[in-house]
């Protein structure tokens, strides 16, 4: 059987990527969505951009690209090290890459910038890996870093009136315009959920994995879910972005 699957924010946890990804029993039938951060946290960072490369080869792969990846995307390129991306995990990222030829690091520069912005299926099912602000979606967008950035697009979700119906002249016009939208970028455990949180149509897939969380990964159709062990018990002595 052909399914869908979301994951969520890994942030060089590729020890909870391989749980995950055998959990769910993925198979090359299977396309995988990921929603972005796959660096900066933990300790495998550059491993897991090497075996995504790989995978990508081997099954149909959407890769949406996260505020994390792109601060990696402009050291790759430019050499750029801003000190808030290494406050906020780029250092484990910087020295997952200690022993990579200039060659192989300019194949992962390259795997960054083909990364999709958001990604539309042909359900009218939005992928984006934070939000947007414009009322008319993401493709008209003003400030593309909202992206990777915007946070109000889960805030206004989590705010609104559980009575609130779709076709409430009060409904945030926003969440009209997609059957459903899978984010990632706003940790669930921030408002106390471990698993994949649903607000509205919104499903948010970032259950902390770059925390004490658990890495996701979830049918989109079924919303079965299934979950890594909680990463500081994969990596037991490293701090993640704690």
């Amino acid at each position: 059987m052909k399914r869908t699957l979301v994951i969520g924010d890994i942030h060089g946890g590729f020890k909870a990527l391989q749980q995950v990804l055998e959990r769910a029993g993925v198979t090359q039938n299977d396309t995988l969505i990921f929603l972005g951060d796959y660096v900066d946290g933990w300790s495998e960072s550059s491993e897991i951009i090497k075996f995504l490369i790989e995978l990508s080869e081997k099954q149909e792969c959407i890769f949406i690209k996260g505020n994390h990846d792109a601060w990696c995307e402009d050291w790759l390129a430019l050499g750029q090290t801003p000190d808030v991306w290494l406050f906020n995990g780029g250092k484990s990222t910087v020295e997952s890459y200690k022993d990579y030829l200039p060659e192989d690091m300019d194949i992962h520069l390259e795997f960054f910038q083909r990364m999709n912005n958001y990604h539309i299926d042909d359900q009218n099912r939005l992928f984006i890996h934070a939000g947007y602000a414009s009322m008319h979606g993401p493709e008209r967008e003003v400030y593309s870093s909202n992206y990777r950035w915007d946070r109000t697009l889960w805030e206004t979700a989590v705010a609104m009136d559980k009575r609130l119906q779709r076709n409430s002249e009060f409904y945030p016009k926003r969440l009209l315009l997609y059957k459903e939208i899978f984010i990632g970028h706003t940790p669930t455990i921030d408002i106390g959920m471990t698993t994949p949180a649903n607000k509205a149509n919104i499903w948010n897939m970032d259950t902390g994995a770059a925390y004490t969380g658990s890495l996701s990964i979830m049918d989109i159709d079924s919303k079965q879910f299934w979950q890594s062990d909680p990463l500081p018990a994969l990596y037991p002595n490293e701090k993640g972005r704690n």
